[in-house]
């Protein structure tokens, strides 16, 4: 992936699927939201994003161990242009 391309809900949601085998999953771009934004990259989208995720691996691990999951997953997205991304992050209920 080149850095001046835009990511999507749908490779970072393909990606936390492969490492993360979640539960539930909702991935959504909330780019357009913060036009101007340091971080924005003028198309409204691929820059700012929202994770809700349920998955197995998060039981018995603290809020910043399972926001620590879910970076590590994305971090060459992170590393190639990805500016913000809100986790809610949960084990799945007993």
């Amino acid at each position: 992936m080149h850095a001046t391309l835009p990511h999507t809900a749908e490779q970072i949601d393909q990606r936390l699927h492969e490492t993360l085998q979640p539960v539930t999953l909702e991935v959504i771009d909330e780019s357009y939201q913060h036009g101007g934004h340091a971080g924005a990259n003028g198309t409204g989208f691929g820059t700012h994003f929202r994770v809700r995720i349920t998955s197995h691996l998060f039981t018995d691990k603290s809020p910043v161990m399972r926001h620590r999951l879910v970076y590590d997953a994305v971090q060459d997205f992170i590393d190639q242009g990805l500016h913000a991304l809100a986790i809610e992050a949960s084990p799945p209920k007993a």
